[in-house]
């Protein structure tokens, strides 16, 4: 099969599409002939040897790496043990997240059988891969963490705020891929949300049901926004301590991305701050999927480029100011262009 591999760390230039043998499904595992692949940050990440990861946290990286964690396409074979899931059945999945070894940027790939969850009819394979750790991210901060293991970012669990009609949500970074899914979470409990990005995306982001709308280039969201219940900042860093100053007392910030809070102003404004790490989950992807087929929530592709052209497709990331998510496309059949 055909898969791109990593032998050295570094730019886009480092991916190579090269000939690799088709894996075999271990216990509890199915062998997917994928469709599609999302691309998400940890790629990059992973692409350049996670420089940004702190030391203690980083996982051993073993080269030739095959990179990346979101898929859908069809079942091929499943091992004796898995029970759910036949050769035909289309899925899609977040696979073996946190840990790095999802290899989804091939033709073939075995998943955890526990990582899947059956592809929503009413999607293709670009709109269900681009899916799933993007909206996995954003039903794990927001809706149900879904799982006990400790936050390498926290010593408390991360418990969501309830979202219930009515309460306000700033959702900054809402144009890209978990900002916009998160935005229409909060929609779908009946939140008011605000979605702060840079102009060009108003259109899109008030389409999907944003409330408000604060050009990020043009006014500075901590000066507009006020009494807040929860903001997502789909962003993260240094920054994201001026939101903040947007919340009511009692109302909370959960940045998406590393950020740094001075506890002594946590404090005196009343409001907490929380983070967690996704991890994959088939049974939440589920229920994800049922809103997806539903048109409750949809999920927005930025551009689409075959495997081959991985390379082009990290090169796009890294431009930024991504409305909705970017798609590698493998092989050839029903809804794999988006058809």
């Amino acid at each position: 099969m055909k898969a791109i591999r990593l032998h050295e760390f570094g730019g886009p230039e480092v991916l190579r599409h090269e000939e690799v043998p088709v894996p075999e499904p271990k216990p509890g595992e199915v062998l997917v002939r994928v469709h599609a692949v999302g691309v998400n940050p940890p790629d990059w990440y992973v692409r350049e040897g996670l420089p940004g990861v702190p030391p203690h946290l980083r996982p051993p990286l073993s080269l030739p790496l095959i990179p990346g964690t979101d898929v859908s396409g069809v079942v091929e074979a499943v091992a004796p043990d898995v029970t759910g899931f036949r050769p035909g059945d289309e899925v899609f999945g977040l696979l073996r997240f946190p840990g790095l070894a999802g290899s989804a940027y091939a033709e073939y790939v075995t998943a955890p059988a526990s990582d899947l969850a059956h592809k929503p009819a009413a999607l293709d394979h670009v709109h269900a891969a681009a899916s799933a750790m993007a909206g996995l991210t954003a039903w794990q901060f927001l809706i149900e963490l879904g799982h006990d293991h400790p936050s390498p970012f926290q010593e408390t669990r991360h418990r969501p705020m309830p979202l219930t009609a009515g309460m306000t949500v700033l959702v900054n970074g809402a144009a890209g891929g978990v900002g916009h899914l998160g935005l229409q979470l909060a929609k779908w409990k009946g939140a008011h949300v605000i979605a702060v990005a840079s102009g060009g995306h108003e259109s899109f982001l008030r389409e999907l049901g944003a409330d408000e709308f604060i050009d990020y280039t043009t006014s500075a969201p901590e000066e507009l926004a006020h009494d807040v219940d929860l903001v997502l900042d789909t962003v993260g860093g240094p920054g994201s301590s001026r939101f903040l100053r947007t919340l009511r007392r009692g109302g909370a910030l959960y940045p998406v991305f590393l950020a740094e809070f001075d506890p002594e102003e946590v404090a005196k404004l009343g409001v907490t701050t929380s983070a967690t790490q996704v991890r994959s989950n088939g049974p939440q992807l589920a229920q994800l999927g049922r809103l997806l087929d539903a048109g409750t929530v949809r999920v927005a592709i930025d551009s689409t480029f075959p495997l081959a052209r991985a390379r082009q497709a990290h090169e796009r990331a890294a431009r930024g100011h991504l409305q909705g998510k970017i798609v590698l496309t493998a092989g050839r059949g029903p809804g794999v262009l988006g058809s």
